[in-house]
């Protein structure tokens, strides 16, 4: 079901919220007023130079190693389709739809900028599509990151010229077929089009984009099990000193040892039950929450805010500038800018992940913890085995997150002949960065559970509204583990609450 709200793009006008809004809730898109008329503009300048004789990259000649082959003007139609037809070699698990989507918005909005030169029907094209949701099957694997997202967009294309296959609910279908009962004409490309479809890096900024979305929630909702934790190990307040992170003006810090303040209050039941307890400083794990988690925030809004510029970009090569009436070739497809910042999140929503494994230690282990905790939280342990192997997994998990947050824009191998001989990686990066986010979730929910589970031994004393809260929402799907049972069900449990709505009241009042 699409919603009524339809969003304008203009090529410079794409907010990150709108990409969300197109890609999951299935906003409508239509293209501006003004982007048909840069567009229709730089179309004109193209036609111009389609009649003279002079070789334009990409509009009557060859592609990368062949560009010095010349294509005469009654082939061109012919050289946009053989191009995008022998540019669909991607291979390996397809985008998923919410993905697909964002790339199909992110490829018209470039589109939109009017420095392409194809026609305004190309992008209605793809917007037709997304607006009738027929989403392309678009193979995960096989781009290098620079001339574009060749591969992955190329199996776009090939779907909006009525090839290949697309999305129905979760079958895959024939294109062809699926035009045809949806009453849709497939685009007929023209000079250049098929080129101005594939350069660019709308895969690796689309599947980006909505993994910030997902970083973002995991960062609070690791605040919150933070908070959790750190009560049931009867920490201390002492290290969210406003004082303290304005000392060192992080935004992240600073609004990391806010949240903590928000969830902790500024005391409790359990905090007043160790007052005397003589312990002078806690764990980094606990200590560090400001520094650490603040850090991975700053990291997240860094990339978000690149990533939103990359949105907004015009992409293609060779570039039209109709009022400087320059056509000219360049580098804007190569995907470093977003590499790096998909890199970076990568390693930093990692060491997120890595400081939660911490904190689930420490709840496990009752010699370090000097909590009070019984051993692996059980009420009897030897013949129950309590959570012992719940923090196993968190610790398989982060240790595979440190092999997949090794950066995949510091390589590069040559292609097309050593034409591209320096390329980013970037779209590598992005799909690592999807599955060390999946990791972070179930790490999180791990700590979320445990946390529960310890909290329960300080009963009757309660700790802060927040955290209360959070227990309670927690306690209506997983119950507290008296003996040992099969608990991989309950990290599902706990995984799907922090999918839903369902932490929201307390989330509103955070910030990052």
């Amino acid at each position: 079901m699409h919603s009524s709200m339809t969003l304008s793009i203009s090529g410079s006008n794409l907010k990150i919220q709108n990409i969300y809004d197109v890609a999951i809730k299935k906003h409508s898109v239509q293209l501006s007023a003004e982007a048909q008329k840069k567009m229709q503009a730089s179309r004109q300048f193209i036609e111009e130079k389609l009649k003279g004789s002079v070789a334009v990259y990409g509009v009557n000649t060859g592609f990368g190693a062949l560009s010095s082959v010349k294509i005469s003007n009654e082939k061109l139609v012919d050289l946009q389709k053989n191009l995008i037809r022998s540019h669909c070699t991607g291979v390996g698990t397809p985008l998923s739809v919410e993905q697909t989507r964002a790339i199909m918005l992110l490829r018209a909005n470039a589109l939109a900028c009017g420095h392409s030169g194809i026609r305004v029907e190309a992008v209605e094209k793809i917007l037709e599509f997304l607006n009738k949701d027929v989403i392309p099957v678009i193979p995960s694997q096989g781009s290098v990151g620079a001339s574009g997202d060749l591969a992955p967009l190329s199996h776009l294309a090939l779907a909006l010229i009525g090839e290949g296959e697309v999305w129905e609910g979760k079958e895959i279908v024939d294109t062809a077929q699926m035009l045809q009962r949806k009453k849709i004409t497939p685009l007929e490309l023209q000079a250049k089009e098929g080129l101005s479809l594939i350069n660019g890096c709308q895969v690796m900024t689309g599947i980006g984009i909505l993994e910030i979305k997902k970083a973002k929630k995991l960062c609070l909702l690791a605040d919150i099990a933070a908070a959790m934790t750190l009560e049931s190990l009867k920490g201390s307040r002492n290290a969210f000193d406003a004082l303290i992170s304005r000392s060192r003006p992080h935004r992240g810090e600073i609004t990391t040892a806010q949240n903590m303040r928000t969830l902790l209050s500024a005391t409790s039941e359990i905090a007043e039950s160790h007052l005397g307890c003589g312990r002078v400083q806690d764990a980094y794990s606990l200590r560090c929450i400001p520094q650490v988690h603040g850090a991975v925030k700053d990291t997240v809004l860094r990339a978000e805010e690149v990533l939103e510029v990359e949105a907004n970009s015009s992409t293609d090569n060779p570039l039209v500038f109709v009022e400087e009436q320059k056509l000219l070739s360049c580098g804007n497809f190569h995907g470093e800018p977003i590499a790096f910042q998909l890199d970076f999140m990568a390693i930093a929503m990692s060491e997120l992940g890595s400081l939660s494994e911490r904190r689930i230690e420490k709840m496990t282990n009752s010699h370090t913890s000097m909590s009070g905790l019984p051993i692996f939280l059980s009420q009897d342990a030897g013949l129950n085995s309590g959570i012992m192997i719940l923090q196993v997994t968190a610790a398989s998990l982060v240790s595979e997150n440190k092999i997949l947050s090794h950066p995949a824009s510091v390589d590069s191998i040559p292609t097309n002949a050593d034409k591209e001989d320096h390329v980013s990686m970037g779209t590598i990066a992005a799909r690592k960065l999807c599955q060390i986010n999946e990791n972070i979730s179930h790490v999180i929910a791990i700590e979320l559970f445990c946390a529960a589970q310890a909290l329960d031994f300080s009963r009757p004393l309660k700790s802060s509204p927040h955290v209360e809260l959070a227990y309670e929402i927690l306690r209506e799907e997983v119950s507290f583990a008296e003996k040992d049972r099969a608990f991989y069900k309950d990290i599902q449990k706990v995984k799907i609450l922090m999918e839903s709505d369902r932490f929201d009241f307390i989330l509103k009042n955070l910030d990052i």
